[in-house]
C-alpha cells in the first residue's frame, strides 16, 4: 500500500475501492496491525500532517491497531521522511503517515513504511488488503496494544537532517525565506537551518488544519517569489504539505525545479567523487537535464512518472540520486525516501562548495522548451495505441534527430491524452505537439 489518498471513490487498493469512513480507518488500522503482529511483536509509529482530518484518522488507526494487539508511538505532525527515519530510529516494524502531500486539506491520505523505512514488501501489502475482507476481532485484553507519544520527535529529526552536512558546515551570512505550506514541516524546517547559522525568514508556518497547501508551498510559489525580492534574500525554498518535496526561487525571484536541483546536487558530487552509478530521472524530466549530466559524463535513466518508481530504479541499479521535476528528490547517501529539507542542504553544500549562487549554479542547466497538451478521449480504445499515432510519434522523433523527444501518456485518473513534446526550440516543438495533439483528437473522434 504506497500513498493512497481520499477523494469522491475512496481509497483505491490491489483488491478493491474501499469508501472514506472512520470506520474504514479503524478496520485499516486492524488490519495493518494483524498483519505486522504475524511477524512477531509489534511497534507501529504514526505520524500526520496539519490537515484537520488528521487527527479523526489517528484516533481510528491508533484504535485499529490497538484492537490487533500492536504498540502505537504517536509522533503528531512531522514530515513523511520524518517517519521513515523514526521507524528505523526506534527498531518499529512499521511506519504510517496520514497525509496527502501537496494536496488541499479536505482530501487525506495513507503512506505505510516498513521497518527500514521503504516501501512495505508486496506480500505484507496484499495481507493488510485481504484482512480488510475479513471479520475484525479484538485480542483479549491483557494483549491490547499500548499507546505512547514521542516528545522529542522533532528534535530528533532536525539533529538527523543537520547531519547529512558536515559537523563543520555554517551558513552564516547566508539569507533565506522558507515557504512551510502550513504543512508539516513548520516546525522543524526554520529550526535546521537557523541552527547551521542561516538568517531564516518564515512564511506559512501557522496551520489550523484548513490552510494546508492554500496559495503557499511548492504549488504555489508566487509568495515566496515576493518574499525574496522584499526580503532581498539569497534564495528562498518551499516545502510542500508533507515535506517530502521541495522547489526553490533565486535571488532574481526565478523559480527553480526539481530537474535543475537534481543537476545541481548530482554535479556537486559527481565533482567530489561522490556520486554513485548515475542519476535516476522520469519521463517528465526535462531533455535538458539528460544532455547536462551526459556532458558531464553522467549516466541517466528515466523512470515512470512517481516517486516510487524513481526510488526501485534506484534500488535496482545501486544508484543512489534521484528525482522529478516536481521537486521529490531522492538521496540515498542519507535518507531511504524524497526528503525535502535534505535535498534542501544538499543543495546549499553545493553551492557553497562551490562559492556560486543559486542563479549561477542553474545556468550549466539549459532546459529546452517542453509543450504538453491534454487530450480528452472518450470510449474505451486508448488513442495512445493507434497505428496512425504512433506512425506519427516515430516520424517527429526521428525529424528532431536527438534533440528533441515526445512522450504521448494515457492519464491513470482521467479520460485524457497527455501529449508533451520537448526539443530545442520552442516554435517547432509547440508545432508537433499540436500536430499530434490534433491527430490524437481525430482518432478518438
Amino acid at each position: 500500500m504506497t500513498k493512497k489518498y481520499f477523494g469522491t471513490d475512496g481509497i483505491r487498493g490491489r483488491v478493491g475501492v474501499y469508501p472514506i469512513t472512520p470506520d474504514f480507518m479503524l478496520k485499516l488500522g486492524w488490519a495493518a496491525g494483524m498483519a505486522f503482529r504475524s511477524m512477531g511483536a509489534c511497534r507501529v509509529l504514526v505520524g500526520k500532517d496539519t490537515r484537520i482530518s488528521g487527527y479523526m484518522f489517528e484516533s481510528a488507526l491508533e484504535a485499529g491497531l490497538s484492537a490487533a494487539g500492536a504498540d502505537v508511538l504517536l509522533l503528531g505532525p512531522m514530515p513523511t521522511p520524518a517517519i521513515a527515519y523514526l521507524t528505523r530510529t526506534f527498531h518499529a516494524e512499521a511506519g504510517i503517515v496520514i497525509s496527502a502531500s501537496h494536496n488541499p486539506h479536505d482530501d487525506n491520505g495513507i503512506k505505510f513504511f516498513s521497518g527500514e523505512g521503504t516501501k512495505l514488501p508486496d506480500e505484507v501489502e496484499l495481507m493488510i488488503e485481504e484482512l480488510l475482507d475479513a471479520p475484525m476481532t479484538v485480542v483479549e485484553s491483557s494483549k491490547l496494544g499500548k499507546v505512547s507519544r514521542i516528545n522529542d520527535a522533532s528534535g530528533r529529526y532536525i539533529e538527523f537532517c543537520k547531519s547529512s552536512v558536515p559537523s563543520s558546515t555554517s551558513f552564516a551570512g547566508l539569507k533565506i525565506v522558507l515557504d512551510c505550506a502550513h504543512g508539516a514541516t513548520y516546525k522543524v524546517a526554520p529550526s535546521v537551518f537557523r541552527e547551521l547559522g542561516a538568517d531564516v525568514t518564515v512564511l506559512s508556518a501557522q496551520p489550523n488544519g484548513l490552510n494546508i497547501n492554500d496559495n503557499c508551498g511548492s504549488t504555489h510559489m508566487s509568495q515566496l517569489q515576493a518574499a525574496v525580492l522584499a526580503e532581498h534574500a539569497d534564495l528562498g525554498i518551499a516545502f510542500d504539505g508533507d515535506g517530502d518535496r521541495v522547489l526553490m526561487v533565486d535571488h532574481t525571484g526565478a523559480i527553480v525545479d526539481g530537474d535543475e536541483l537534481l543537476f545541481i546536487i548530482s554535479r556537486d558530487l559527481h565533482e567530489r567523487d561522490r556520486l554513485q552509478g548515475g542519476v535516476v530521472g522520469t519521463l517528465m524530466s526535462n531533455l535538458g537535464l539528460e544532455l547536462a549530466l551526459a556532458d558531464l559524463g553522467i549516466p541517466f535513466v528515466r523512470a515512470n512518472v512517481g516517486d516510487r518508481y524513481v526510488i526501485a530504479e534506484l534500488i535496482e541499479r545501486k544508484w543512489q540520486v534521484g528525482g522529478e521535476n516536481s521537486g521529490h528528490i531522492v538521496c540515498f547517501r542519507h535518507a531511504t525516501t524524497g526528503d525535502a529539507i535534505i535535498a534542501a542542504l544538499q543543495v546549499l553544500m553545493a553551492l557553497k562548495t562551490r562559492n556560486e549562487s543559486l542563479a549561477q549554479s542553474r545556468q550549466a542547466l539549459r532546459k529546452c522548451p517542453q509543450v504538453l497538451v491534454n487530450v480528452r478521449f472518450s470510449g474505451g480504445k486508448n488513442p495512445v495505441e493507434h497505428p496512425a499515432v504512433k506512425e506519427a510519434c516515430e516520424r517527429v522523433t526521428a525529424a528532431m534527430a536527438g534533440r528533441g523527444r515526445v512522450l504521448l501518456r494515457k492519464s491513470g485518473t482521467e479520460p485524457l491524452v497527455r501529449v508533451m513534446v520537448e526539443g530545442d526550440d520552442e516554435a517547432v516543438v509547440r508545432g508537433y505537439a499540436d500536430e499530434l495533439a490534433k491527430l490524437v483528437a481525430e482518432v478518438s473522434a
